[in-house]
């Protein structure tokens, strides 16, 4: 490892970090180089960040690497597992702080997504990506958005210390089930993640409350916690990931629950699938994600979307259309009438959408044409709605409902 170049070691350690989704960089607090002392560096927002998305919905706009791929556990999922015979490699902290000014003056980045192999110990590896944090905030005055990967079992008070310094925690469930964590991750303990998480909760909302009591009081993680499940390495299906990400935002109110198709990883364990999932099925799960955080769906609504016997949503078409043809009785709503729960339920009327429509109908009862000029399709939304010239005859289950919705409406639902 010695032997390695600082550009061979981010080649490797960057490559690494990939299979981690976890790292978009909303809901923290505004700052910038102005307001620091003498200027500073770095901000969360603003001109001079490139803010760049991969095909499939990653934020990449964070230097997102690992601090090792080294580690002392064999989880089978893992490329960077004890047993895989991956090509290591090892930043040290100067390194990592170097890495992440250099690249935010180039303008290449707007932070830095930090997680890592264990090495050592838990508690050996926290104190490093704690040292990383350290050093940016309070030797280079480092402003902008710091995200760590902290290690449940590692001692608390070491995670304490790096909600001082991060924007965001977050802490890997990996599995949505407790049995599916046993079988390909022994060495890991689902109540201790648990309790990590919980604690963590609490940390974040006392934080939250000495903020707003006194005005100097020390921030901490001001953008929250965050998780990842990787779907489909095994066999739970959408009910029972629905599930979970349900109970994680209820107890522990985390900011997102995020899916990671399961990719086949080389030298493979045999208790492993040998295909990854449809990566439409991730689709469907933030689609689904989606809907339980802003327009007001139950874990167990949703659960009625999916298909009765394989328990997954269906890949044709998006959760929200699944759902409404599940409940016709429900429909048609009248978009002059309306509650604007009831509007959020209709198929391709985003909340934007919604909005726009409430507004409008104060001034005038609203007439197809003008649900067409506050919408983007008017012809998917035409068998879920009433209008003043508007009624259609019957709502069906039928090709020319589910066909038009199937290419577009993932970006739909998110307007």
């Amino acid at each position: 490892m010695s032997a390695l170049t600082i550009g061979q070691k981010l080649e490797i350690l960057a490559d690494a970090a990939k299979y981690d989704a976890s790292c978009a960089s909303s809901g923290t607090t505004r700052r910038d180089s102005a307001s620091g002392r003498k200027g500073g560096i770095g901000s969360t927002e603003g001109m001079g960040i490139c803010h760049a998305y991969a095909p499939d919905g990653r934020c990449i706009s964070l230097l997102k690497i690992l601090l090792t791929n080294s580690c002392i556990f064999d989880c089978h999922y893992c490329i960077n597992r004890r047993s895989s015979d991956v090509r290591r490699a090892r930043f040290t902290v100067r390194e990592v702080v170097e890495l992440t000014l250099s690249f935010y003056r180039r303008n290449y980045i707007e932070g830095l997504f930090l997680s890592s192999g264990i090495i050592r110990s838990s508690d050996y590896t926290m104190e490093q990506l704690v040292a990383v944090a350290r050093a940016l905030r309070e030797e280079h005055d480092f402003r902008g958005y710091i995200h760590l990967k902290t290690i449940p079992d590692a001692d608390p008070g070491l995670a304490h210390q790096a909600g001082l310094y991060a924007d965001r925690l977050s802490i890997n469930v990996e599995l949505p089930t407790e049995q599916g964590l046993r079988r390909l991750a022994p060495e890991k303990d689902g109540q201790q993640i648990e309790s990590a998480m919980a604690g963590m909760h609490g940390a974040i909302e006392d934080g939250s409350d000495a903020s707003r009591r006194y005005r100097h009081a020390p921030r901490f993680a001001p953008a929250g916690q965050s998780t990842q499940m990787i779907v489909g390495a095994d066999q739970a299906d959408d009910r029972a990931i629905i599930q979970r990400a349900s109970a994680l935002y209820s107890r522990h109110k985390l900011r997102r629950v995020y899916y990671s198709a399961f990719s086949p990883i080389p030298s493979p364990s045999s208790v492993l699938p040998l295909k990854r999932p449809p990566l439409m099925r991730e689709h469907r799960l933030y689609q689904s994600d989606w809907m339980m955080r802003f327009y007001g769906y139950s874990a167990r609504e949703l659960e009625n979307a999916t298909d009765p016997q394989t328990g997954c949503l269906p890949l044709d078409i998006d959760p929200k259309l699944a759902w409404a043809l599940r409940h016709r009785e429900t429909f048609p709503v009248d978009v002059n009438h309306a509650p604007r729960e009831a509007l959020l339920r209709v198929p391709g009327l985003g909340v934007k959408a919604v909005d726009r429509i409430l507004l409008s109908r104060r001034h005038r009862r609203l007439r197809l044409e003008d649900v067409a000029r506050l919408t983007r399709s008017i012809a998917r939304l035409r068998p879920f709605l009433v209008a003043s010239d508007w009624r259609p005859v019957q709502l069906a289950d039928r090709l020319d409902i589910r066909q038009p919705a199937a290419p577009t409406v993932q970006y739909e639902l998110f307007r």
